[in-house]
């Protein structure tokens, strides 16, 4: 009884081992692929539990999500003959396991290789039919779609779907980066000046019309000014006039005494004049009248009155310390 059980545990065991090894199990973000002597059986396995021959079938498991090919940078001639650096990468993810594993032996390494030699021939062929500056700013979106396009054709081949090629950076090589600068900054330089020069000019004008429309301005305004004066002095020679011809004693009492104040203003001032001077013509009478020369208005003799004067000079001091001031009045 002992051996029996023995003998049924034991052949138990090799049924649930040869039970594990008969089972596989399919992942949502897998690809399998059955072998059976190194050869492909099936590769159209959805996700879940499946059954196989143990010893006989082999299964391969593969990444089915996208994956990154991040290229090393490589050097295209443009159609102007000159070097650039470009550096890229390729999106991409295995769409028919079977063709995949009959190309590249499933190998990602491998895969890899053959991508980055399909997506060189297509940025070769592209960068060699456009300048630098369409490679850089007109045509760097069309480039990459047609190098998409075309790769994913390609890539077909060996069970791969392309699903994006970017371009990350484009560089010059250091010799042609300082050439490209030094033509550049001579090209800026060049437009530095023809602005400046531009300015100056412009400047030069605008000072010119303003120079010349302030000289207008003052011709004006002197012009002006000339004409109220003028009209002004004939007003005061016809006021003085009016005035003149009501009294005229009055007159001439008022401007003599206006010019007395302005005289005798100091009490430290001698007054060097001849007594019988025409300033003191007020004080030869009491009455404080003034014999007239010529009784006529002035109006009647066609003069205008005369205007007061007085004017104090102390050019040298005379001897005692005394100063010499006259006053006229006209």
């Amino acid at each position: 009884m002992a051996a029996n059980k023995m003998i049924v545990g034991f052949l138990a065991l090799v049924l649930l081992f040869v039970g594990l090894m008969s089972v596989f199990t399919v992942k949502e973000t897998e690809l399998a692929l059955m072998l059976r002597l190194g050869k492909v059986v099936s590769g159209d396995f959805d996700p879940g539990l499946h059954f196989k021959i143990p010893l006989i079938h082999k299964i391969r498991h593969f990444d089915k999500r996208i994956q990154t090919l991040d290229a090393n940078p490589e050097h295209f001639l443009t159609s102007e003959k000159k070097n650039l650096i470009v550096d890229s990468f390729v999106k991409w993810r295995i769409k028919n396991v079977v063709s995949y594993f009959t190309a590249v032996s499933g190998n990602p390494q491998l895969a890899g290789n053959r991508l980055k030699e399909t997506i060189a021939d297509g940025l070769r062929s592209e960068f060699g039919k456009r300048t630098i500056k369409e490679v850089v700013s007109g045509d760097r979106a069309e480039i990459m779609d047609i190098i998409t396009e075309a790769a994913s054709k390609r890539a077909a081949e060996f069970g791969i779907e392309i699903v994006d090629v970017r371009i990350k950076k484009i560089e010059l090589p250091t010799e042609v980066s300082t050439s490209v600068y030094r033509r550049m900054e001579a090209e800026r330089e060049q437009d530095a000046k023809q602005l400046r020069s531009q300015g100056e000019a412009e400047a030069v004008r605008i000072r010119a019309a303003a120079d010349r429309e302030s000289v207008e301005l003052v011709a004006l305004a002197e012009r002006d000014a000339d004409q109220i004066r003028g009209e002004g002095d004939g007003g005061a020679a016809d006021i003085y006039a009016q005035a003149y011809n009501q009294n005229s004693e009055f007159y001439a009492l008022y401007r003599s005494l206006n010019a007395y104040k302005k005289t005798f203003n100091d009490r430290r001032d001698i007054l060097l004049i001849q007594p019988d001077s025409d300033f003191f013509r007020y004080f030869k009478s009491l009455t404080g009248s003034v014999p007239k020369s010529d009784p006529s208005p002035i109006s009647q003799r066609g003069e205008t009155p005369p205007k007061e004067r007085v004017e104090t000079v102390s050019p040298q001091p005379l001897a005692g310390g005394e100063k010499e001031v006259s006053g006229d009045l006209d």
